[in-house]
């Protein structure tokens, strides 16, 4: 907690304008005395001057209270007669100060009372003459309350553009956060679950068939180091620190033969099938489309039992057409919002009582088929995720290119 007062902005903003106030105030009370008749500055007229700076210094602390006592003050160094000078400035600091907090019918009910005073103490002082400086203060007075509402004004703007533009960054860094959180889910996703079957491969045939283990050990590390490397990378983004470009290519189509080699390596077997003319995406199309190839490729080792699964890539439209399909369970718990029917599959887990993004938790939706939902319709594409009619499980998503 700050030691400071709440009214306390610093020294510098808190004490600079009232000094400077102070200042201009006893120069100019000093010049007026020999310009003007009436009676002559002594020590109440001093005290007086620095009485409404003094006051200015907790401004912030209740502004239409400071106007008030500023503005008492003002009316009491007139009724004593001394000369006219700029003893008016802490009264008009005040004022401001009180509009641009807020204070504006307080503030001009106030200031309306102080004027009213300044024209009878001119009245008292000068019947004959008290109406001409009583119209020229109200025209300065008016100005003055113009003044103080354009910069009321141009305060509020700048805040409301300062909320705004702290509101886009904070949206923008959750749209990164989540953007991040997908990258992941899918890397982590795809290549633990290739280490997981390859494990299980090495350990049933550790004594039986060395060679055979010793090739699914083979993978492992491969996805291993492909999983390091990717999420290095996207740590590397998460930190900042990466200055250099990085040295292997984004995901993308290009990568897809060898995201099919690896799922066969797994034990799915995939077909490729290419229709059209093969051809350069944007970036953000080419990731969300091997996104959703490599996450639907990973639900289907986990969940379906698939004995092959098909990957279409159709480019012949105006867009990319993606479709995976299998020949497995159709209703395995991934519905099309990534649960069941009743919203959990068949009975709240999938198959193998997992959530879809397999993390072991029974019941737990999972984030798979909501991540290439999101994917899809980010880019204005399409995508559906549900049984086949033919049996097995099918992802069919359209982007446009």
């Amino acid at each position: 907690m700050s030691p400071f007062p709440g009214w306390w902005g610093g020294a510098r903003p808190t004490l600079a304008l009232p000094a400077a106030v102070a200042v201009f105030g006893m120069a100019g009370t000093t010049f007026s005395t020999y310009h003007q008749t009436g009676r002559a500055p002594d020590a109440v007229a001093v005290a007086l001057v620095l009485a409404g700076p003094l006051a200015l210094v907790v401004r912030r602390w209740n502004p239409p209270v400071v106007l008030g006592v500023v503005g008492a003050v003002l009316v009491a160094y007139l009724a004593l007669g001394y000369p006219y000078g700029p003893v008016y400035l802490a009264t008009v600091v005040a004022l401001v100060s009180a509009v641009g907090a807020g204070h504006r019918v307080t503030a001009y009910a106030v200031v309306g009372a102080i004027y009213a005073g300044t024209v009878v103490v001119g009245l008292v002082r000068d019947p004959g003459a008290a109406w001409g400086p009583a119209a020229t203060t109200l025209a300065w007075l008016v100005a003055v309350c113009a003044a103080a509402e354009g910069l009321r004004a141009r305060r509020e703007r700048l805040t409301q553009a300062r909320a705004a533009r702290e509101e886009t960054e904070r949206r923008q860094g959750v749209q990164e956060r989540l953007r991040i959180a997908q990258e992941l889910h899918d890397v982590l996703g795809h290549h633990v679950s290739l280490i997981n079957v390859q494990a299980g491969v090495a350990l049933y045939l550790m004594d039986d068939d060395p060679e055979q283990a010793r090739t699914a050990l083979t993978a492992i590390k491969q996805s291993s180091k492909e999983l390091l490397r990717e999420m290095r990378s996207t740590l590397g983004v998460l930190r900042g620190v990466d200055e250099q470009p990085p040295h292997h290519p984004v995901p993308g189509l290009a990568q897809l033969d060898a995201l099919v080699a690896d799922t066969r390596a797994a034990g799915l077997p995939v077909r490729l099938d290419i229709r059209g003319e093969r051809r350069d995406l944007p970036p953000h199309v080419d990731l969300a489309a091997y996104r959703i190839v490599q996450e639907a490729l990973t639900n289907t080792r986990r969940h379906a039992g698939a004995a092959e699964a098909t990957v279409t890539l159709d480019y012949s439209g105006p867009g990319v057409t993606v479709d995976v399909c299998d020949n497995g369970r159709g209703d395995d718990g991934r519905g099309d919002d990534g649960r069941g029917d009743d919203g959990r599959g068949d009975d709240g887990r999938g198959d193998d009582g997992r959530g879809d993004d397999g993390t072991g938790t029974p019941g737990e939706p999972g984030n798979g088929l909501a991540g290439m939902r999101e994917r899809a319709t980010a880019l204005g594409g399409t995508i559906t995720a549900a049984p086949a009619a033919l049996g097995g499980f099918r992802v069919h998503a359209w982007l446009p290119a």
